[in-house]
Formats: structure tokens, C-alpha cells, sequence
């Protein structure tokens, strides 16, 4: 996804599998994406991200997505509260 210092706005954890959430700013205002991933090991020990998943962690990624979604309901939620500055 992004190489530059941003950080994620926010992240779910499934033991090595996780999803990442990203603000991004274009012309039509903040919209949010969502990088999906898994960690591992080589033999050398070297940790790895691969956005590829074995069929047995399928269920695991959709339900990361679905909490991603989630969160990302909410935030568009609070996008909106100070977009008008605040009200309820």
C-alpha cells in the first residue's frame, strides 16, 4: 500500500492475518481502504507480509473485512458530526 510515513488509522488482528485501515484525502474528501494481510516467517527467520491466504484463513480475512467495514461505517459516521461542525 503505502511506502510513505503515514500511519493506519486503524487495524485487526486474526493471530498472523490482519487488516489494515488507511485515510486517504482525494478530491471528493476522506475515503478509507483497507490492506489485507498475512505475517510470516522464512527459514532464515525473517518476518514477511503476503496479501495471498490459504483456504482454511478465507473465513478469518472476511471476518477481519467485515470489522474493517465496520470500522469504517463509523469513522465515515464521525467524518460527517465534524463536517457540520460538531453537532450530534
Amino acid at each position: 500500500m503505502s511506502t510513505s510515513n503515514k500511519k493506519p488509522v486503524g487495524m485487526h488482528f486474526d493471530g498472523s492475518l490482519k487488516a489494515v485501515i488507511w485515510s486517504n484525502f482525494g478530491e471528493k474528501g476522506t475515503f478509507y481502504s483497507v490492506q489485507l494481510a498475512r505475517t510470516y516467517q522464512d527459514a532464515e527467520g525473517t518476518y514477511h507480509h503476503s496479501d495471498s491466504f490459504t483456504n482454511a484463513q478465507l473465513l478469518r480475512i472476511a471476518r477481519l473485512a467485515q470489522l474493517a467495514y465496520d470500522d469504517i461505517l463509523v469513522r465515515r459516521q464521525q467524518d460527517k458530526v465534524q463536517a457540520k461542525g460538531g453537532e450530534s
